[in-house]
């Protein structure tokens, strides 16, 4: 309970100051092009529909057309002048078998990726959830599927990068206030074996994947980041989203009680991605909300092997990363 009021949680969960950049201030995004997986939903439709304004064309990235096809009309029928474009792209992160085909129809419509935003994620589903080849499914769906994604997609965010200024090109992954709170020593518990331990408490499993997101962040930012690509995690905030709909009647009270609208974590997401004051030095940085470099709000064991994963090859970051490359290798 103790490490539930801490200043670092209270700050990213209460005493949250107006976020830097919305709808309002965005700048134009005509000829951009985006992926938002999830974001035919709660915050990745808020982002969808910010961005769209603006002009971006956006790949809304999952597995359900009908949702998909159903939120895109109604985006467009909110903007009947934008010049941008909303695409469907199907992809099932929990499922690695489709993650090449989504690379290889996006690849074969554009020359460019400017922001991918691994948005999608799954919460406490029923016990005993296991994606398509059988990985716990917060460990797929939150990890496992975003990271074989985004390395079929780094080709063309090099090619994107080379043309483009330091850190405009991005990479931004789905943390979680959770990771304080109930993620593993150094975020995630890694056997002997070199895979991550999957607990028996569903809610250390959820925070353990969102925590994964903050080692994928540094580590890929260590290896990408001198090709001019961005990488930072985000912690979206407490937000009233579908994410919540596995949670039992105590946990929608509570979550009644304590979120925000998902246009808030909408913000985070702008921030992360394209907020000018986030430059390539600080590549893995943890964003809070509505838009804040969170770095210092991390779990201190958290911030260390961060910090120890940019000269230590044996680091609990590379180690994940290493295993990840692994278990993706059949699918890519």
């Amino acid at each position: 309970m103790a490490q539930l009021f801490t200043w670092s949680n209270i700050t990213q969960s209460f005493l949250v100051p107006r976020p830097s950049i919305t709808e309002k201030n965005l700048p134009d995004q005509i000829g951009k092009v985006h992926i938002i997986t999830g974001g035919y939903a709660g915050v990745g439709k808020e982002l969808t529909d910010i961005l769209y304004q603006h002009n971006a064309t956006v790949y809304v990235a999952g597995r359900n057309r009908d949702k998909a096809t159903t939120a895109i009309d109604a985006i467009r029928a909110n903007y009947p002048t934008s010049q941008g474009r909303l695409e469907f792209l199907s992809i099932d992160l929990s499922d690695l078998t489709t993650i090449a085909p989504a690379v290889q129809q996006f690849t074969a419509k554009e020359k460019r990726l400017d922001v991918l935003v691994n948005n999608a994620g799954v919460m406490m589903p029923f016990g005993g959830s296991q994606g398509k080849q059988g990985h716990e499914l917060h460990m797929v769906t939150n990890c496992l599927g975003p990271f074989l994604f985004t390395k079929g997609l780094i080709p063309i965010l090099k090619q994107t990068a080379a043309c483009c200024p330091p850190a405009s090109v991005r990479v931004i992954w789905a943390s979680s206030l959770i990771t304080n709170l109930l993620s593993p020593t150094s975020g995630v518990d890694i056997g002997e074996d070199g895979a991550p331990v999957m607990a028996s408490f569903r809610l250390t499993n959820y925070a353990q994947s969102k925590a994964a997101n903050n080692l994928y962040a540094a580590e890929f930012s260590r290896r990408y980041g001198d090709h001019g690509i961005l990488s930072v995690a985000f912690n979206p905030g407490n937000l009233n989203s579908e994410l919540k709909r596995h949670l039992n009647f105590w946990g929608l009270l509570v979550a009644k009680l304590i979120t925000y609208s998902p246009r808030y974590g909408a913000y985070t997401e702008l921030y992360s991605g394209w907020s000018q004051g986030i430059k390539i030095e600080d590549g893995g940085i943890f964003v809070v909300p509505w838009g804040r470099n969170g770095n210092d709000f991390l779990r201190e064991d958290i911030r260390k092997v961060l910090d120890e994963s940019k000269t230590d090859e044996n680091s609990a970051v590379r180690r994940f990363w290493d295993w990840s490359d692994r278990e993706v290798a059949p699918f890519a």
